[in-house]
């Protein structure tokens, strides 16, 4: 499969999102990938694009831009912006039974992108910052040890 590129920009905001579900969900399909794949890959997106929306900017006039990159070893979708950096290092996996005993919502978005993701990779350049959400297309080589947080 010869290797595209394709890319989405939107406004910091939750009305976007949708937006969002359907562009990688098209071009999902369009690789050819499994129905379960497509629904993980558009969860994933969906979190680390509320994340954005949610941490890093104040108001909802700043862009997020979504760039899915297929090729015959993988479909990689990479999410930019440029508000509060996120620090996978001082991420842990977060205590399920202390969020249900507690009652509240969030918290969970960076173990849901990992558990659904071949890979989940952070990396800041300057004031831009970006992570790589993989799905592996022939297996899924490294299920659980080819991730990076």
């Amino acid at each position: 499969m010869p290797e595209s590129a394709h890319s989405l920009s939107i406004p910091s905001a939750a009305q976007h999102l949708g937006k969002v579900r359907r562009f990688v969900e098209k071009h999902a399909r369009e690789a050819r990938l499994g129905e379960e794949a497509i629904a993980h890959i558009k969860m994933a997106v969906d979190e680390a694009c509320a994340n954005i929306i949610e941490h890093a900017y104040d108001d909802a006039r700043q862009k997020i831009s979504v760039l899915v990159r297929v090729d015959s070893e993988r479909f990689t979708v990479c999410i930019r912006d440029q508000g509060r950096s996120f620090h996978p290092e001082s991420w842990s996996k977060p205590n399920l039974f202390r969020i249900a005993e507690s009652r509240r919502g969030g918290g969970l978005g960076v173990q849901i992108m990992r558990s659904l993701m071949d890979q989940v990779e952070y990396s800041t350049q300057g004031d831009t910052n970006e992570v790589r959400l993989t799905k592996f297309r022939c297996g899924e080589p490294g299920r659980n040890g080819g991730k990076t947080a």
